[in-house]
């Protein structure tokens, strides 16, 4: 019934959902209604940081939820959710990134950082990377770095344009003309495909150089995943603006850009009201990322502890199916080469109780980005069962 349900009254966004009826969650494991229990090596594409319903996160959010909800468009009072969620990550980001504007998504967070890069410079040009994704709404879509979600909605945004990701030759269509940069560290859609060569050094530069504004989306990169708090620490590159969410919210919606207090002291005046956001900074996504970046800086092994993990999970994983493992930290792609053997291994993980998933720029790829606390121990269980899956395969 509840299956029926949800086909006939919930819109859908592909034509074969996989329809695992929830009952539960609680850690790495996803429980249905019939008993089943799943190993969740997707985290909710990146998001569930601490695994599903931690107990720090679920306490943060019972207290804020029985002090207050909503009270007032973001902004106007002062919530001390809000203002010690934005202490803690200036404390803990260089200090140009000192000021957070607290949004409810990832995509709102690139919006937010795109109207910023058009205040602070007066130009109209941003550049994203070929197979590039920072979500859906009108402005990220137009930055997107594939035609095929885009094709059916133009007219988006004009003078968004492309640039090739570790191409050091596509840097010189950064010019005089270019508001921003906006740029995945590891880029996710296209299968985690990290930099080389220190392009994301010479992207720096290239920005300094012509005065463009260089933005990072690190809304699947925040909170760890990388083996670092943040993406900019693990690869020594620090931006203009900064863009979170996902793995910020412990499993709450929230999202954040980030810059320094000059730079977005810009939206607060000719005009006023630069960006405006109702739900943005809620009172109680906020109590919820404020305890999970608590709980990672109190527990530094969780963060220390992932390049062994991800060491593990790169022994684990040797077979001749997998012609490579791209990625750093927990967000890995096993690269089968071939769209047809990717389905079939994703069918069969779950057959036996593991979840994994594609991509959305490459069909020959699967993804694993468990929740930052697996064990060592449930690695080698996970890379037991995958070695079966590609065995049968």
């Amino acid at each position: 019934m509840s299956k029926e349900l949800f086909f006939k009254h919930q819109a859908q966004i592909t034509p074969h959902p996989k329809a695992l009826e929830v009952k539960q969650a609680k850690g790495i494991y996803i429980e249905d209604i019939y008993g089943n229990k799943f190993l969740d090596l997707v985290a909710g594409v990146s998001a569930n940081t601490l695994g599903h319903s931690h107990p720090a996160v679920v306490k943060a959010v019972q207290t804020q939820a029985e002090q207050y909800l909503h009270v007032m468009v973001y902004g106007e009072y002062v919530q001390s959710p809000q203002y010690k969620l934005a202490k803690l990550l200036a404390e803990n980001l260089p200090k140009n990134l000192n000021c957070t504007y607290l949004v409810g998504s990832g995509c709102e967070a690139i919006e937010g950082a795109m109207k910023l890069a058009k205040r602070l410079t007066g130009r109209t040009e941003f550049l994203s990377c070929l197979n590039s994704y920072h979500g859906s709404t009108h402005g990220a879509l137009s930055l997107m770095g594939t035609e095929v979600y885009k094709a059916k909605y133009r007219p988006l945004l004009p003078n968004c344009n492309r640039i090739e990701y570790n191409s050091e030759k596509s840097l010189q269509n950064i010019t005089t003309k270019t508001a921003a940069v906006i740029v995945e560290p590891v880029q996710g859609a296209t299968g985690f495909v990290t930099p080389r060569n220190n392009w994301l050094q010479k992207l720096k530069k290239r920005c300094n150089e012509v005065g463009a504004i260089l933005i990072f989306d690190e809304i699947q990169t925040c909170f760890g995943r990388t083996g670092k708090l943040f993406a900019l620490e693990t690869y020594g590159v620090i931006p203009d603006i900064l863009c979170i969410a996902k793995g910020m919210g412990g499993g709450m919606p929230i999202g954040a850009f980030i810059s320094s207090k000059e730079k977005m002291d810009a939206l607060k005046d000719n005009p006023k009201l630069g960006h405006i956001t109702t739900f943005g900074g809620h009172p109680v996504s906020c109590a919820a990322a404020l305890s999970t970046l608590q709980t990672l800086l109190q527990n530094s092994s969780i963060i220390n502890s992932i390049p062994t993990k991800e060491k593990l999970f790169r022994k684990g994983l040797e077979h001749s199916l997998i012609n490579e493992i791209r990625g750093v930290g927990l967000m890995l792609a096993i690269e089968l080469g071939d769209v047809e053997r990717c389905r079939n291994f994703v069918e069969l993980a779950y057959k036996k109780g593991l979840i994994t998933f594609f991509f959305l720029f490459t069909g020959t790829a699967v993804r694993l980005s468990p929740p930052l606390i697996i064990s060592e121990e449930e690695i080698q269980s996970v890379c037991k069962k995958i070695q079966e899956v590609l065995n049968e395969l």
